[in-house]
């Protein structure tokens, strides 16, 4: 019999250890090849399935396959695509099946956030019904961090490294030049529901007076009257404001400070510009001068700060997710177990995909100070560990040197899918 192929793919926004993932399979699937085939890589995610589109990643060398762990996006394509339920659109699953059997995978490992785990469950309960079982594994990504039963998520490290690094020197800038021109500056981050990414900005703040001085948190209503006496005490204070603020800020009906209208492939609600809306709301009311800016992607694509240990935990699940499969489990996704010692540790565990699949970890109400505008103690004593160490990439001429992939495809067995 042919030894069974495995079928990795990416998925949802990226970010910039999500390749030390793939690293950590191709690498670790290379070191069993006695027990697996090939190992092909989906052309943007569960849509190269779909197509057909499969990378054959044998065609990578070792040396491009080891550059994936110092390269940030994602190498192979990801995609927003969410699989619908099998009652709603029963061609997808069986197209997924008949992909999988002509090409003989196996194996399933898909890298993502919740709705990855969701559709990687999915795929394993429809294998078994289909009769050719899939071993599906998910492995952890996301920078939200929101992802339920894993102490953190990979990706978010160094995201958190980002932020609290950009707000710390932004903070100076401001500092330097607040008492003639700009007092309060604004900058927004990611999150849609959860405020892990600003609360990690918080880490700037080592001495009173430090930045961020506000942080505004999707888990704490936002209040005006509240948010502005706060801006003009640490202008008074200070000299200046800065600000760090989630994109999804909710005023206390539940409604988003900054609903752009529309919604994304998975039926978020599209959000972007709360940071000029922030900081027009300070000039309105407080007349002072401000800049504001948007992380963007530049939060999850900055390779060239990533967190040390946020790299070696996104190969590790990587790796252990080769390793779940090998062993025959099924349905689960690798997490992150934190030590209960002074000294930070950890660990790789396992989660039911059922119990992951489109559940979202919030920030906890004591992670953040009574007032709602920063983070405590405790807050910070999570936080610290997931952004220590620097992991550099290869520089040449000054810059960062990435992999380049031939993503030679697979030749096709079926007739080109076309999607309903």
């Amino acid at each position: 019999m042919k030894k069974p192929n495995l079928f990795y793919a990416q998925s949802g926004g990226v970010t910039s250890v999500i390749n030390a993932s793939a690293c950590g399979v191709i690498e670790t699937a290379r070191a069993h090849k006695d027990e697996i085939g090939k190992v092909y890589a989906g052309l943007n995610g569960i849509v190269g399935a779909l197509n057909e589109e499969l990378i054959d990643t044998s065609k990578e060398s070792a040396k491009t396959i080891a550059a994936l762990r110092t390269t940030p996006a994602g190498a192979f394509g990801s995609c927003r695509y969410k699989l619908k339920s099998y009652t709603e659109n029963q061609r997808e699953y069986e197209r997924l099946m008949e992909v999988f059997q002509a090409h003989n995978i196996r194996y399933f490992l898909y890298n993502g956030g919740g709705d990855s785990q969701d559709t990687a469950n999915k795929i394993s309960q429809i294998s078994l019904e289909k009769g050719f079982p899939i071993t599906c594994i998910g492995i952890p990504k996301t920078v939200d961090n929101d992802l339920p039963i894993t102490d953190n998520s990979p990706g978010f490290g160094s995201v958190a490294k980002y932020v609290a690094v950009s707000i710390r020197e932004a903070g100076l800038d401001v500092a330097s030049m607040c008492d003639s021109s700009t007092k309060v500056f604004v900058m927004e981050v990611m999150g849609r529901h959860a405020g892990w990414i600003a609360g990690a900005a918080g880490l700037a703040t080592e001495l009173e007076g430090d930045a961020p001085h506000i942080i505004l948190f999707p888990e704490i209503a936002f209040n005006k009257d509240k948010f502005l006496k706060k801006v003009k005490s640490s202008v008074k204070k200070y000299g200046y404001c800065a600000i760090v603020v989630s994109e999804g800020v909710q005023n206390s009906d539940g409604s988003f400070l900054a609903d752009a209208g529309g919604a994304d492939a998975f039926g978020h609600v599209q959000l972007g510009g709360v940071a000029p809306f922030v900081a027009n709301m300070v000039k309105d009311a407080l007349g002072y001068k401000y800049h504001w800016a948007v992380a963007d992607y530049l939060q999850r694509s900055a390779r060239h700060i990533a967190s040390a240990t946020d790299v070696a935990q996104a190969y590790a699940v990587g790796q252990a997710a080769v390793e779940f499969a090998l062993k025959g489990k099924n349905a689960v996704m690798p997490t992150i177990i934190r030590g209960k010692g002074k000294k930070y540790t950890w660990r790789i565990g396992e989660a039911k995909l059922s119990d992951v699949a489109n559940v979202e970890k919030m920030m906890p109400r004591h992670y953040i100070t009574r007032d709602g505008f920063h983070i405590t103690d405790e807050a910070r004593r999570y936080f610290a560990p997931l952004i220590q160490g620097e992991d550099y990439p290869a520089y040449k001429n000054g810059i960062p040197q990435y992999a380049r992939l031939k993503k030679q495809l697979e030749k096709k067995k079926l007739k080109k899918w076309k999607a309903s």
